[in-house]
């Protein structure tokens, strides 16, 4: 399938005896501060960009003094900590959740994925095996709640 992209914000899409026209939407973009050298932060970012997310990232040996202005709270902190859209996202934070997060709004200061689980986004375990887990929401109080599950 071809792209073409057309005034009125527009993009028609030809391909297979197949014509198109969609709304051409832009990319949300999320700021990333990670741990100097962390492989797994490079890979979550990898995940954001094939969703259509534009990342910037900065490495900082200050990340927890970054976490800490940010409000995450200490029991919901991982290796990376983004923001988009007045959101924080911390951690492995699938791209899916994040998009609820945008178009749903809710008031809270951002989700979290605590730890590093096995087989969420960037933490993909080479056998395939995904570890359940949950992506909470967290408030500016620090109070949390679960915003989804994935098992």
């Amino acid at each position: 399938m071809r792209q073409f992209t057309v005034p009125a914000a527009l993009a028609v899409l030809v391909g297979a005896g197949v014509t198109q026209i969609v709304l051409a939407q832009s990319a949300p973009t999320i700021a990333v501060v990670k741990d100097p050298g962390c492989g797994c932060c490079t890979k979550w970012v990898a995940h954001l960009k094939q969703a259509g997310f534009k990342a910037t990232v900065t490495e900082s040996a200050a990340i927890d003094a970054f976490k800490d202005s940010k409000g995450v709270p200490r029991a919901a902190r991982s290796c990376h900590t983004g923001t988009v859209g007045g959101y924080v996202i911390e951690g492995h934070v699938p791209a899916v959740d994040i998009t609820r997060l945008l178009k749903e709004r809710p008031d809270v200061v951002g989700l979290a994925v605590p730890g590093m689980p096995v087989g969420s986004p960037g933490m993909e375990a080479p056998d395939g095996h995904v570890a359940p887990y949950d992506v909470i929401a967290f408030d500016k109080s620090g109070k949390t709640r679960v915003f989804a599950s994935h098992r």
